[in-house]
């Protein structure tokens, strides 16, 4: 079961008394936060050396390291470094969020050389392999997106950044609002073009 599942059962996990001492909060009020949505503890069930870290109304500000490679640097030994000085200054969690090289192999390495929640954006790796599957990320098929998300939870990553809220409704508001700056997410960006160019749904 997950954390959400347990707390909506009322139940204290080990992960979840972790938190309460952490941020000292009382566990009847974590696990309500928890139920609520309003906290979460990211933990891939696939790593046991996980620190445990609570995110989330009422508890501590926590620090997000972003590291990953492009196309024109996709050398692992760099972002195990930035990793390192990451951790070694206190970062709580950290994403990868490489678009260039192995994805697989480099998550999959950086998961074996951190102790910390590791995040990602699945769209990332979904839209590089479509580009390089069928030439264009407007032809990616929708499944697409669901097997890397499978494949990286698989892996043992721990939470995910998903473009849920985009719809083409959306889009259309943002056309009619007039903005300076054009959508600055690439993963946004990604889905954007996709829904557009194929006018179907997110």
């Amino acid at each position: 079961m997950t954390q959400l599942e347990h707390a909506k059962k009322g139940n204290i996990t080990s992960e979840m008394k972790i938190v309460s001492q952490q941020e000292k909060v009382k566990e009847g009020d974590l696990i309500e936060r928890i139920a609520r949505g309003e906290v979460i503890i990211p933990k891939n069930l696939r790593r046991s050396n996980l620190s445990i870290v609570g995110i989330g109304k009422g508890l501590r500000t926590k620090i997000n390291t972003n590291i990953g490679t492009s196309p024109d640097l996709a050398d692992i030994k760099y972002e195990i470094e930035k990793l390192k000085i990451a951790e070694k200054v206190g970062t709580d969690t950290v994403m990868d969020l490489s678009t260039g090289g192995d994805l697989d192999k480099i998550r999959r390495t950086i998961i074996k050389e951190t102790h910390l929640p590791l995040g990602t954006v699945p769209i990332y790796q979904a839209a590089v392999e479509s580009i390089a599957e069928e030439g264009n990320i407007t032809r990616m098929n929708p499944d697409k997106i669901f097997e890397v998300i499978e494949r990286q939870a698989e892996d043992g990553v721990d939470f995910m950044t998903v473009h849920c809220g985009l719809t083409l409704s959306s889009l259309e508001r943002l056309k009619k609002e007039g903005r300076i700056g054009d959508i600055v997410s690439r993963g946004g960006a990604f889905l954007t073009t996709w829904m557009v160019f194929n006018e179907r749904e997110n």
